[in-house]
């Protein structure tokens, strides 16, 4: 940072020191104030043809998307006055100069008001999407009852990136005439179009589990809703959209009992009250829903016993599928077996964090979890 037009490129300056992530955002607050400060010193400590102009230039651009208009406006006016008080201290070696570096601040400072003022907008316009997001998540997956049809319920969504509220990860409960009823799903693909086809899982869904009386009829009205579907897109989608689906249904006055019908989809897992876990896989291997076309067969329902106070536990690949720092896959049995729950939202809430844990807080895919619990006394 040189005076004299042959001599800037040769400048010199410091690196910052590096901090942890939690003081790195506190430091990132306090770096305009830090860059004036700095400014100041790096007149007092070196020669006359050094300029502290770059210092006083970058806090109003660091300030601009980090602080409100107003303080910008002040960390603007505090940059040019300081430089200003520099280039009269100064003039007396080189009056053009001086004057030349004041104003290239004072630019740089008007500049950044006006960055500030397009963040703002920007902010502004992506809050909104996020509340419009926010809604179309509440009206596609509802947050359950706490307790339906004598069970306890939890159900949780957690979206890949930070600001994402929906995907194509589904789940859905209802208590039907002909018990409780469960589905969790992931649709191929992301995009519009996989949210639309995850409305369509769960509509159809909704109706089927109502009016059919078995859980092969309910996969057989998906799979044709699903087609359908499929049948309105373009391109590749039209030919290999589907859906991994299971299908859960705990008959009425029998919650003993646990009806299970999986369709390409992760096994779900039964947690016994003394720290035991089931990986309840299919015994018969299915395709996903939307393939009826590659290849046919009867559904078929697994039913096992539903202790009393088990948990069971359904989800998206998403868990299956986290990965951490060296490329290892989160094994969820393995890391729920002998863990106690009180109850499904202390199961999921344990499972989020420590599929959290294991990638290192970085999500590749959405997460869709329902948990279900069979008390002790119904």
């Amino acid at each position: 940072m040189l005076r004299g037009g042959g001599n800037r490129a040769g400048g010199r300056g410091r690196s910052a020191p590096r901090a942890g992530r939690p003081p790195l955002r506190r430091l990132a607050r306090w770096l305009p104030a830090l860059l004036i400060v700095g400014g100041f010193a790096f007149d007092v400590a070196t020669p006359p043809k050094y300029t502290a102009a770059p210092f006083f230039s970058a806090a109003p651009l660091v300030a601009a998307p980090l602080y409100s208009l107003a303080m910008t406006a002040l960390t603007a006016a505090v940059a040019v006055a300081g430089e200003i008080v520099i280039a009269v201290y100064h003039s007396a070696n080189d009056h053009n100069e001086s004057v030349s570096e004041a104003l290239t601040v004072l630019v740089v400072a008007l500049l950044a008001l006006g960055i500030n003022r397009a963040v703002r907008l920007s902010d502004a316009r992506l809050s909104s999407v996020r509340d419009v997001a926010e809604a179309a998540q509440r009206a596609l997956l509802p947050t359950p009852p706490g307790r339906i049809g004598g069970l306890a319920v939890a159900a949780r969504y957690v979206g890949a990136q930070a600001d994402a509220r929906i995907g194509g990860d589904l789940y859905a409960v209802q208590d039907t005439p002909h018990g409780v009823r469960l589905i969790v799903g992931d649709v191929r693909g992301k995009g519009l179009e996989a949210v639309e086809a995850a409305v369509v899982a769960i509509g159809a869904f909704r109706e089927a589990a109502e009016q059919e009386a078995t859980l092969e009829a309910v996969a057989g009205r998906l799979e044709r809703a699903l087609k359908r579907e499929g049948g309105r897109r373009a391109g590749p989608d039209q030919q290999e959209g589907f859906t991994t689906a299971v299908l859960v249904e705990i008959p009425s006055g029998a919650h003993s009992v646990l009806r299970v019908l999986n369709r390409g989809h992760p096994a779900p897992l039964l947690l016994a009250p003394d720290g035991g876990l089931c990986e309840l896989t299919p015994a018969t291997a299915a395709l996903p829903l939307g393939l009826s076309d590659v290849a046919g067969w009867p559904d078929r329902v697994d039913e096992t016993f539903f202790p009393a106070g088990s948990l069971l536990l359904l989800f998206t690949d998403g868990v299956t599928e986290a990965r951490d720092a060296s490329g290892r896959f989160y094994d969820a049995p393995a890391r729920l077996r002998g863990r106690h729950f009180p109850g499904p939202d202390a199961l999921l809430d344990g499972l989020v964090q420590d599929v959290s844990r294991h990638t290192g807080g970085v999500r590749a895919d959405d997460m869709a979890l329902l948990a279900v619990q069979r008390p002790l006394r119904v």
